[in-house]
Formats: structure tokens, sequence, C-alpha cells
């Protein structure tokens, strides 16, 4: 194959084909089809002379295709070829061809400016697929390094960050601020974490001691123990740990959220005064013994037994059988010295249901008490910061008044007595107490979340990565692809941000009544936050390629640590039923207190929803105006859960008629009644989020915030716009336009993107990523 000196002997009939001929070599390897093709072509043109065709027959033997070095040579001669082409017309082959048989020339012959020439070079073109003007770009334009590409310049704010990030935090702004600016220091820093689970665990006791230290542990107790009696306070530390490392989260929730929590919330003043103290300030460490290997979830029936003896006037703590152990107990495998045990409380030879008790398990050198086995649940696939162990009793023996006994009480002679008659409803309103739990958790792994979007946004907005050929490499981030797979996560996050909010005020302001339509809410939020957080961390793991992988970039230790975050507090699925009952009893409430009018009143409602909302012109009615109306987005979300409910209520109802018995008929509609719980608290979190952005203090605040919205609304219709569709609320076109117009929302508010995230105030010590510092830089 020749060299570029030899391409400059051949004729300038045979080098006006060079540049197609490069170019289908170096697309790749040419076919016998496309070479005969070619042939065929150059043979029929009567104005090449035999010996160039010979010439140009050479050029295309498969036998002695070019190599890489000559196809190199190729291409200098086209960029000297191609300097006198005005820019405008470098995308032309046939003009890149005209200057290549010109050169050296002093004029060029004018069949080479004939029509049937051109004609064969175009019907050549578009034989082999060739895209000529992107080809014959790339072609001419040179390699450019990463260091002398422009500095990628994002788009100003079109609002106050720091103004959205005190909207967020709310109430509790200044103190996350100093639980932040604590965090900061190097003393928590995450380059100090060792690989061993032993060395871990006492450098996350040694940080949990520091915010005891500082009374942050204590903050929900009675200020008599050192604390500030305000739960409020301790929700937000606790949302704020939840950007630090989550093996602290979890560590500080069992001791004072946990532990403390149920000494507080099920104890009385005698054990608030002997205990909680201790507790707050972390010199007694101590454990929530609740779950059992043989039982998860279901609490009433675990097996644990507490047995007054009125002779000595204690309670026998006894595990009865090997898998009735206390299993996967934070803070039991090394520190814990007393422990919250959840058993059953016989007395009189009658069992009254599920109690708790504080039973001592180890002495001050460390060492297990007698008749209490200990063990170590080994290392997990995250929080390997957390000693979660295994708790066995034997035949322990702990006086009388270490039942806890707000709600029920065991006199010297082991008289029951409680002022909750009914045992389901005493079980329920002592779990109530402990709803803390499931309104923390999903915050803070919110905060994980929002970290984990934090560093892709970051990192997408600076990583480059392909372009135009004659162009810069373009900023992932700008990728609509991209901008699908984060703009809807972190509209979610916001949502999810304003409905935790809503609902810890509701959890601070009701703390310590009886409320299961909180406990309800509690549960589903907390199904819905931690499996968008899963999601989330999944998602900016990939869309950071191989540097979301590193342990460095800290997604891989989100992702870990966030795993069981699914299944603690109650798995999910089983919580979500839950809700399903809670919605289903308020469905049947209402039509229990309805008359015959009241009956007539609701279906009408009914009858006016589909009239109004189903109609042939609303089902297909797209203009932007509307698809992003809140009013639109509530009336899709409530039609949808409404109707949900409704034929939840039917099958069960049908089979019940049957003769099938309840658990049976609730069995088979499970899975319908798990949609219909998301359905219920998609909208809780849409009506959240749309009073938010309203009482926004600011107009740029609430525009961006209603921008956020209309994405999480119209995205989450999306995903379901498979019932949308069977249940005739959307026709076709609008779900094309639904869809359009979150494409449109993701590339307006990528735009905004970094300061969206920016809001979340994460400080770069706490995020731990380089590649999500300062943008990646």
């Amino acid at each position: 194959m020749a060299t570029f000196s030899e391409l400059l002997t051949h004729t300038p009939s045979v080098r006006f084909f060079l540049p197609l001929i490069y170019l289908a070599w170096s697309d790749e390897v040419l076919s016998p089809s496309e070479i005969k093709l070619i042939e065929n072509q150059i043979n029929a043109q009567d104005w090449l002379a035999a010996s160039d065709k010979q010439a140009l027959a050479k050029f295309l033997d498969p036998a002695h295709p070019p190599s890489a070095t000559q196809l190199k040579e190729w291409q200098r001669l086209m960029k000297e070829s191609a300097r006198n082409i005005p820019a405008d017309r470098k995308k032309d082959l046939s003009q890149l061809s005209l200057q290549l048989a010109n050169l050296g020339s002093e004029q060029l012959p004018g069949q080479y400016k004939s029509e049937p020439a051109t004609k064969a070079l175009h019907k050549i073109e578009e034989a082999l697929g060739i895209i000529t003007g992107e080809a014959v770009r790339e072609m001419l334009t040179e390699a450019r390094s990463s260091l002398e590409q422009p500095p990628y310049l994002e788009e100003a704010p079109t609002f106050d960050v720091k103004s959205l990030q005190t909207y967020l935090d709310g109430s509790q702004a200044e103190l996350m601020d100093k639980v932040k600016l604590l965090l900061t220091d190097p003393a928590f820093q995450y380059s100090h974490i060792p690989q061993d689970k032993e060395s871990y665990r006492e450098l996350v006791l040694t940080w949990c001691q520091h915010l005891a230290d500082r009374g942050y542990g204590a903050w929900s107790f009675p200020e008599f123990s050192g604390g500030k009696d305000d739960m409020a306070g301790y929700v937000a530390i606790f949302e704020t740990l939840g950007y630090h490392d989550l093996s602290l989260l979890i560590k500080f929730g069992v001791q004072f959220g946990l532990f403390g929590g149920s000494i507080l919330g099920l104890g009385t003043e005698k054990h608030h005064r002997a205990y909680l103290g201790k507790v707050g300030s972390l010199e007694l460490p101590g454990c929530f013994a609740m779950t059992e290997a043989n039982h998860g979830s279901n609490v009433r029936d675990l097996e644990t037994t507490a047995t007054y003896d009125p002779a000595e006037e204690v309670f026998v703590i006894h595990t009865p059988h090997y898998y009735a152990h206390k299993e996967y107990i934070g803070n039991a495998a090394a520190h814990g010295k007393m422990a919250t045990v959840f058993a059953q409380l016989y007395t009189g030879g009658e069992c009254y249901g599920v109690h708790a008790f504080l039973v001592p398990m180890r002495d001050d050198s460390g060492a297990a008490m007698p008749g209490v086995k200990i063990g170590d649940s080994g290392r997990k696939l995250g929080l390997n910061g957390v000693d979660n162990g295994r708790l066995w009793f034997d035949q322990v023996k702990v006086p009388r008044e270490n039942l806890l006994d707000r709600f029920a009480s065991v006199a010297a002679d082991g008289t029951y007595d409680s002022p909750i008659t009914s045992e389901s409803r005493r079980f329920f309103t002592m779990l109530g107490t402990l709803v803390g739990g499931r309104i923390c958790v999903p915050i803070a792994g919110l905060s994980a979340a929002k970290s984990g979007l934090s560093i892709a946004i970051k990192y997408g907005a600076k990583r480059r990565q392909f372009g135009p050929t004659d162009g810069d490499e373009v900023p992932i981030l700008d990728y609509p692809t991209h901008q699908r797979r984060l703009m809807p996560l972190l509209a979610k996050s916001y949502a999810l941000h304003f409905a935790h909010r809503w609902l810890a005020d509701i959890f601070v302001q009701h703390e310590g009544e009886d409320t299961r339509e909180l406990e309800a809410l509690a549960a589903g939020l907390k199904a819905l936050s931690t499996w968008h957080t899963t999601a989330s961390l999944q998602e900016c793991r990939e869309a950071c390629g191989g540097n979301g992988y590193l342990w460095v970039n800290r997604l891989a230790d989100l992702k870990a640590d966030t795993e069981i975050f699914t299944t603690f507090e109650g798995d999910n699925t089983v919580l979500m039923q839950l809700v399903a009952k809670g919605r289903l009893n308020e469905f049947r409430q209402e039509f229990g207190s309805m008359n015959i009018f009241g009956m007539v009143g609701f279906l009408a409602r009914q009858a006016s929803t589909a009239v109004v909302e189903k109609n042939p012109i609303a089902i297909r009615q797209a203009d932007e105006a509307h698809l992003r109306d809140p009013e639109f987005h509530l009336s899709a979300f409530r039609y949808r859960e409404e109707n949900l409910v409704m034929s939840a209520a039917q099958r069960i109802k049908h089979r019940i008629d049957q003769g099938m018995d309840s658990y049976e008929a609730f069995l088979q509609v499970q899975t319908h009644l798990v949609t219909m719980a998301e359905a219920y608290m998609d909208r809780i979190i849409l009506e959240q989020f749309i009073a938010a952005v309203q009482a926004a203090p600011q107009a740029e605040t609430q525009a961006i915030l209603r921008e956020v919205a209309a994405l999480y609304a119209l995205h989450t219709m999306e995903e379901n716009q498979g019932w949308y569709l069977r249940n005739g609320y959307l026709a076709a076109g609008k779900a094309s336009a639904i869809r359009r117009e979150v494409d449109k929302l993701c590339a307006s508010l990528r735009k905004q993107a970094l300061p969206l995230v920016d809001a979340f105030g994460i400080p770069d010590q706490l995020l731990g990523a380089p590649i999500g510092t300062n943008y990646g830089q």
C-alpha cells in the first residue's frame, strides 16, 4: 500500500477517489461485496484511463489492506488537501476529493467537475452507508488532550442555595450545622477506618463517645438526665449523622434511640432516674433485644420467657431452645452491658403477652453475666463497625423492678395489672412508643441517598466523555440518558425529604399518644424511602462507572451499609402490608359511618371523578401547562389510590362472602394490597411536596421546587403508566406526552443540578469522595 509521498505520484484521477477509499478502509475491513461495488462503479467511469482503474484496483485488494501506519499517512494527505477548503464546505467529500486531486497540480481537468463523477462518488457513498459529513469531519479533526479542553462552565443558580438549604433544614438548621462541624473534625475522618471489624468497632465506639460527651446522645432525654427533652432535635441529629459513616449512625441509634428510647418510652420515672443519665453519657452501653431467629418480624409470637417468681420477687428470663435466641442485636457482641429484652410475661401460671425487661449482660470487666451466653454475628455485607451479636438466657434472674412498667406492672405477690385491659391493644400501644425508629431510620437512609446523588451529580458535571468530532468532549451529565438516570432520583429525594419532615413533626407533636395512623404512615414512608435509597445508590454507582466502584469514592460503603435498611425496623414488604390493612380499615370505617345518603354521595363523587377526569378531552390533554399542573398530579395520584382501595376491598369481600377465611382472603390479594399501599404513600408524599412548595419563602425557591415536584409527579405516573392506560385515565398520546415532559424537565433541572445538591449542605469532608469534591476537579 502506498505511503504519503507515493500517493502524490498518482494521477489526479486516482487521487480523486482516495478519500472515499480511505473512509471505507478506516471504517472497517471491506467486505467482498463492498469491494465489488466500488470496482464496478470505478470501471463504469469511461473518463478514467485504464491505468488509473488498475491503480485504484490495487488500493482495493483485500489481500493487501492498508496498515494502521499507512492509514495515518493517508490521513495526513487528506488534512494537507483540506487546508484550502472553506470551513463551511469541509463536510463535503467531493470538495475534499477535488482538493486532493489538485494537490501538486496547476489545474484540475474538467472531467472531475462533471456530473457523472460526482454522481458516481455519491452512489458509492450511499451504498457503503457512509455519513460523509461526520466521516470527513472525523478524518480532519486533530486529537485533543483533555488538558487542552476548555473548562466547562455551569449555569448560575436561579435561586439562593443557602436559603433553600435553610428551608430544607427547617427549625433545626443551627443544630445540624453544629453536628456537621463536629463531624468534619479530623478525629472523624473516614481514612482512619480500619479493615478488620474489631478495630473498626472500637473506632465507632470512640466516635460515639465524642458525640455523647457533647450531649448529642441524650438530646431527647429529660433534663435531669443530662438531656434537652427535645425529640425534634434528636431526629435532626440522627439525620445529620446519616451524612457520615453509617456504622456510627446505627451504633448511635441503638444506644440512644433504641436502648435509651425503650427505657424512656416503656419505663417509668424510677427507670428514667436510674438509667438514662448513664445511657446518655455512654457509661452504660446497652442493647435492644427484640428480634429472634425463629420469628423475625413476628414480635407477638417471640419465645423468650420472663416468668415471675413471687418467692424471690424476680423475673426469670429464659431462652427455651437454641433458635429462640435474640438475633442480630446491635451492641451485643462487644460493648453492651445491659439489654432491653422483650419476652412473654408469665405470672400465676398465665401468659400476659410480650413485655420489656432490663437484663444485665456483662459485668464491669466485660465478662458475660451468669446464665447469659453471647455470640458474635460476624462480618456482614456492611456496617461492620457495629457489633451485632446473639443472646441466649439460661434461667437469668432480674429484680421485679426491671420490668419496664409504663403500661403494665406486677405486684410483689405476682398480681398483674394494666390500665389497658385488651392484650392486643396493650401490645400495639407498647410497640407504638418505639415508632421513633421507623421515623429516624429512613430519614438517615435518605441522607445516604443524598450523599450518593451529590457525588454522582458532581462527578457527572465534570467527567467528560465523547462529543462531536470537531468539538470538545461533553460532560456526561449533559447526556439525556444520564439525566434520566439521576434527575428523577434527585426529585424523589426532595419529595421524600418534605414527607419525612412532615411526619417527624407529627411524631414530635403526638409523642406518647396511641396513634395507629402515625404508625402506618411511618411504616409506609420507611419502606418507600429505604427502597429509594437502595435504588438511588445502585444507580449512582453505575453512573460513576469504575470510579464509583473504587472504595475511596465511598459509594461502595454507602451501598453496602444501607442494604440492610430495607429490612431492619421491619421488612419493607411486611410493612407495606401493614399500611394496606390500615388503609382498608379507614375505608371500612368510612363506609361503616355512612347512612344510605352518605353512600350515595360517595358513589356520586366517584362518578363525578370519572366524568371530569376520564372524559375524552381530559385523558388526551397534553399541553405543558396542564401536564405541569399540581392539581392534575394530585388528581391522578388520588384516582389511582382510591381505585386500588376500592378494588382491593371488593376482592377481599368477595372471597369472604364465599366462605373463605379472612386470613386466606388477605393472602390471595397480597400483591394487590402492596400496590395499593404504595399508591396511598405516593399520594401522601406528593401532597406534602406540593404543600412545601407553596410554603417556600422566596419566589425563586418556589419556582425551582415546583419544577422538581413536577418531575417527581410525572415520573411516578410514567412508572405506573400501564395502570393508567389500562384503567382509561390516560390516552396513549397523553402517556407519550408525559414521557416527553419528563425528558424536558430532566434537561431543565440538569442546569440546576449542582445547586440542588449543594442545597443539601453536605460538607466535602463528609461526602468523602474525591470525585464528588469541588465538582470532581
